[in-house]
């Protein structure tokens, strides 16, 4: 089995090079990271991304069995990590380039933070899930 797992955890980063080249198409919007799941999940204003359906969207990776998909979330959960982002597609709030409405701390993973604001927060995220989720064999 160890021998599996370098494979895995090689094709892990290999997809989260891949999401760290997909995330500036989100570049203009805001987003608020979501440490539970269990809020609200749809409005006509938010889009929500969990951990697992943005490894899917932006990386290709799909969870193969509930067991990848428990490890995934309890690796975000021991990093202390958000499970999912709540994506405002609106408009964007504070915009981070109009300095008179800017957040001051638009990349800071504390909460409102922005893809152009250069936050790493969403790759971390899916690079976290991915590499726990991949390292599980269903």
């Amino acid at each position: 089995m160890t021998h599996l797992r370098r494979p895995l955890l090689i094709g892990a980063a290999t997809v989260t090079a891949a999401v760290l080249a997909a995330s500036p198409a989100f570049a203009h919007h805001c987003f608020i990271p979501m440490y539970s799941l269990q809020g609200p999940t749809k409005s006509a204003n938010w889009f929500v991304v969990t951990a697992e359906a943005g490894a899917e969207m932006e990386a290709g990776f799909s969870t193969k069995c509930q067991a990848a998909r428990d490890a995934g979330y309890a690796a975000l959960r021991a990093q202390k990590m958000p499970v999912g982002l709540k994506i405002m597609i609106s408009m964007t709030i504070a915009d981070p380039k109009d300095e008179g409405r800017m957040a001051p701390n638009g990349a800071n993973g504390k909460g409102l933070e922005y893809f152009g604001a250069g936050s790493t927060l969403p790759d971390e995220v899916l690079g976290t899930y991915i590499a726990a989720a991949a390292a599980v064999g269903c």
